[in-house]
């Protein structure tokens, strides 16, 4: 009896035994080293990045005093382009400028677009070809002064005519005022920024004109036209129904509440369709 037990239990250890090396022979590739995990594929597609000024700088715009005004151009120079996916997504009502991204895009170089040329989409500024893919819900870009081009010198240049009552004013307003712009996800008829592999999506920074002159749609009372400048400050200030003013220029005539509001305009002009950005001057 006891011999028998002996064997069984010879038996058993054998066994473990062979299980043992049978486990250690999974886990290697017969060098004795671990094999290496398989790589991840990392999926791309198109992001592409567009500059609006809306109907309001393609088409003309009514101020909220009835001037109808249209531009021939309306430049601005845009740099530092760059789009983010976050998670949880970027809360623009936070007030905060630190961003911790899973991934980002970002556009190089400088761009100047004529926000009034296109005839109806958005005004192209780029794109770039291997962007990961995923949410992209967070947008960042600086407007800085153009160091080329039509509007050298200037962040935004707008040529156009304002009308009333028979009075025409050929104007050209320069402004100088760097700022940079950081928005959550495009708020609009449609969602943006979602990438899926092998695919496009778009980005868009969107300039509210209507912010600058207010709307003669809307109520004198409505917030719009209480915080925009409108024309009127501007076409006191023409000569022979003609206005080419600079920002300095505008700091010294206007008077400044009217100014103050100016300031204010130029620094939130930035948004993400009709989302806000938080924004800080550059200078």
């Amino acid at each position: 009896m006891r011999q028998h037990r002996l064997v069984r239990t010879m038996a058993l250890l054998i066994a473990g035994v062979l299980v043992l090396a049978g486990l250690a022979g999974c886990a290697t590739d017969g060098s004795g080293a671990d094999p290496a995990p398989a790589a991840s594929v990392v999926e791309t597609g198109t992001l592409s990045f567009v500059a609006d000024g809306e109907e309001h700088a393609r088409e003309g715009t009514t101020s909220k005093e009835g001037w109808e005004i249209t531009f021939e151009h309306a430049y601005v120079t845009l740099t530092g382009i760059t789009a983010y996916q976050t998670d949880p997504p970027y809360d623009v009502d936070a007030d905060a400028w630190d961003i911790d991204p899973l991934h980002s895009v970002t556009l190089p170089d400088e761009f100047t677009v004529d926000l009034a040329a296109p005839a109806s989409d958005p005004a192209s500024v780029g794109e770039v070809g291997d962007a990961v893919a995923g949410h992209y819900n967070a947008l960042a870009w600086d407007l800085v002064r153009a160091s080329s081009g039509p509007a050298e010198g200037l962040s935004m240049l707008f040529v156009g005519t304002a009308e009333r009552d028979g009075e025409r004013v050929d104007f050209t307003l320069r402004f100088d005022r760097e700022v940079t712009y950081l928005g959550g996800e495009y708020i609009g008829d449609v969602r943006k920024g979602i990438l899926e592999a092998g695919s496009e999506a778009e980005m868009e920074m969107t300039f509210h004109f209507d912010h600058f002159f207010g709307r003669d749609d809307k109520d004198a009372d409505d917030p719009m036209n209480i915080d925009a400048l409108g024309f009127d400050p501007l076409a006191a200030l023409a000569t022979d129904g003609v206005l080419d003013v600079s920002m300095s220029d505008l700091e010294e005539l206007l008077p400044a509440e009217e100014y103050a509001k100016l300031e204010a305009i130029l620094v939130h002009f930035g948004h993400v369709g009709e989302g806000h950005c938080i924004a800080r001057p550059l200078d």
